[in-house]
């Protein structure tokens, strides 16, 4: 078994119990994380429902056309829809959510 010092780690409890420190978690929402991720997801659908309406009706000359906005579409979408979710659930007060799970831009 391994040896682990932990005398020398700080966490958020040893933080909390210094009662002379101002430290309080700051828990908003980051505005422009947030809308970048609703503009990927946004985006993300508009191509892939355009990139399927484009290979149905051969729109551009062949299917691969279409193909290709659907892919990039759903390059687009799911960072959107999995940050979007992250930030609804953190929103709604979901246990194990926060908005310090989205990255900042």
């Amino acid at each position: 078994m391994a040896y682990v010092d932990h005398s020398f780690s700080i966490s958020d409890e040893d933080i909390m119990m210094d009662s002379d420190s101002s430290y309080t978690p700051h828990n908003r929402p980051p505005i422009k994380e947030i809308a970048l991720a609703v503009a990927l997801l946004v985006f993300g659908v508009i191509g892939i429902v355009s990139g399927v309406f484009m290979s149905i009706n051969r729109i551009g000359g062949d299917t691969v056309h279409g193909l290709f906005f659907v892919i990039l579409g759903a390059v687009l979408f799911i960072p959107g829809f999995y940050y979007t979710r992250i930030a609804y659930y953190a929103y709604k007060g979901y246990k194990g959510f926060s908005f310090s799970n989205i990255p900042p831009v």
